[in-house]
């Protein structure tokens, strides 16, 4: 993933429900990695913001 963001691409997810993490690379920021969250805490979202406005990633099922 890192090579296609040294390369342009400004927004990248790279999921692994395996062991229920998502590492989100946005360009020229540091990894924001999801881990799974204990049942009792709101499922969490994250947007594409202004690189695919309006487009939200729900991780309930990817972090539950």
């Amino acid at each position: 993933m890192r090579e296609y963001i040294n390369n342009g691409v400004r927004l990248g997810w790279l999921i692994d429900p395996h062991n229920q993490q998502v590492e989100i690379y946005r360009l020229g920021q540091d990894v924001d990695i999801l881990r799974r969250r204990s049942p009792s805490q709101t499922s969490p979202t994250r947007s594409g913001k202004d690189v695919l406005s309006g487009f939200v990633l729900y991780l309930a099922q990817i972090l539950n």
